[in-house]
């Protein structure tokens, strides 16, 4: 499962996906954390000191060599210089899973232990001396759209993905590269503002959104929680010294949160898990080939220098991982 966590600026979607990465990680869940946020804050978060945090790799630093590896024996691409961030798999193309070993996650992907299981994280990089003036966010994560194109689903596995704040996601397909976005929203009129865009910009991709309150202190927060966001809003998430105690560099366990805290976030893991079954293999793969052929169209192919239109594979749908290491084929598609 691909999930997103996003939301204003403060809002808090940083601590509350690294906390519901502990809590899936504690349950024993194979996890890949990505901290996709234009100011890197997920490996903090999950108790990396700053020295570790900077030192991660950086995706946008490989993103040659992830070419390379996705590319495959694609027929369809003749080189990885003729890969783009919206690049779509096809025959040929290598395809990756959570519970895996590869050359991306030799390369890129950091173990964590935790106080209850352990995680992968993977982190786009801050901004460099370099970037300063030429670069965008979107640069940076051009290589996490890449990695979800490729990533076959696989039940009881995650992949939870620290968006940046706002709606700048809005500005690649990447925001219809998961299968449930949570959307972490302050009991304010800024708070919900963010969901307002949000909601309005994906409403014709079939965005799966759900509403997390939080830093909600009353029936009056709630209230006005419910009244703005209407069914959307799932869960709200209330005052947390076991939050506090760990933004002041503390390590407390996770068995120390808060029981209704806690219970947030096994509400928010049995939302995942009933989306699994919801999930549209066909529509996830028509999107990833709508933004190639809008990128190809608008700018890649002229800069690149040959048609990127004829990268796609109009056969391949981009299924699910299966117990027998055989990703089924939908109707009319060779995988």
């Amino acid at each position: 499962m691909k999930i997103a966590f996003v939301g204003k600026g403060g809002s808090g979607k940083t601590t509350l996906s690294a906390l519901f990465i502990r809590h899936l990680a504690a349950a024993g869940r194979p996890v890949i954390a990505v901290d996709a946020d234009i100011n890197q804050h997920l490996g903090p978060a999950l108790g990396l000191t700053d020295d570790q945090a900077a030192r991660l790799p950086s995706l946008g630093a490989h993103l040659p060599e992830i070419k390379e590896y996705l590319r495959g024996s694609n027929p369809l691409i003749g080189s990885a210089d003729e890969m783009i961030k919206t690049t779509p798999p096809g025959r040929g193309s290598r395809l990756l899973r959570i519970v895996e070993e590869n050359p991306v996650y030799a390369a890129c992907a950091r173990p964590i232990a935790l106080d209850e299981g352990s995680v992968r994280l993977l982190a786009t990089g801050a901004f460099t001396e370099e970037d300063l003036g030429v670069a965008c966010y979107h640069s940076k994560v051009g290589a996490v759209e890449l990695l979800l194109n490729h990533l076959l689903d696989g039940r009881d596995e995650y992949l939870v993905t620290d968006m940046t704040a706002g709606s700048d996601s809005f500005a690649s397909g990447l925001f219809t590269r998961f299968d449930l976005t949570f959307l972490v929203a302050e009991p304010t009129r800024k708070g919900v503002s963010v969901y307002r865009q949000y909601k309005d910009y994906a409403r014709d991709f079939g965005v799966h959104l759900r509403v997390i309150g939080n830093k909600v202190q009353g029936p009056d927060d709630l209230d006005f929680l419910r009244r703005e966001v209407g069914d959307d809003l799932l869960a709200t998430f209330g005052h947390s010294d076991w939050v506090r105690r760990m933004e002041q560099g503390a390590e407390p366990p996770l068995k120390s949160l808060e029981p209704a805290n806690r219970a947030v976030l096994e509400q928010l893991r049995s939302e995942v898990d009933a989306s699994f079954d919801r999930r549209d293999a066909h529509r996830y793969t028509e999107q990833a080939v709508l933004f190639h052929l809008r990128n190809a169209e608008s700018w890649a192919s002229a800069k690149v220098g040959v048609d990127l239109a004829n990268q796609v594979d109009h056969s391949f749908v981009l299924g699910e991982f299966t117990p027998d290491g055989e990703q089924p084929a939908p109707a009319g598609a060779h995988v």
